[in-house]
């Protein structure tokens, strides 16, 4: 049975495309890759069926993670097929939280830094989109840090289950 994972920003070009990749790519060396699924979505349709924001796609290749992504908005119907739906901002945990159809669905929904104890209180990840350059470097270690964390919890969630 595949454990699968959601990552949610805003319009799923920036923040949610590079956890994606960074997670698929710690799966991939923690040899999970096969056990898990990682993919990402917005909140909003702005930008489905776009690739991610060119500036992502540069930090993402610079630092050896993939960069191939289509955009598309998160629909309330997925939380039936997955484990962990994981919000970049607390916008987006309540904007999910909101699209729950039930209450055990609601509980799926998580923030991704909450899985880095450097992070303390400021737990979101903010928007690099309208900002200079260096704020897509800054996600990218965010995401990272907060991606050890957020696969400990997942390995330790497949132990319980078949293979």
């Amino acid at each position: 049975m595949t454990y699968r994972v959601c990552f949610v920003c805003t319009g799923n070009i920036c923040r949610s495309p590079m956890a994606e990749s960074v997670f698929r790519a710690r799966l991939a060396e923690a040899g999970l890759g096969d056990r898990v699924e990682a993919d990402s979505a917005g909140t909003g349709g702005w930008h489905e069926g776009e690739a991610a924001d060119p500036r992502t796609v540069r930090i993402l290749e610079e630092h050896g993670y993939d960069a191939e992504h289509v955009a598309r908005r998160f629909q309330p119907s997925w939380f039936a097929r997955l484990d962990l739906v994981i919000a970049l901002d607390l916008s987006h945990l309540t904007a999910l939280r909101r699209l729950a159809p039930t209450e055990e669905d609601a509980r799926k929904v998580r923030l991704l830094r909450s899985y880095d104890p450097s992070a303390a209180d400021d737990l979101d990840v903010p928007d690099p989109y309208y900002g200079a350059p260096d704020g897509f470097e800054e996600c990218l270690e965010m995401v990272e840090a907060a991606s050890t964390g957020l696969l400990a919890e997942v390995r330790e969630r497949l132990e319980g289950r078949a293979a």
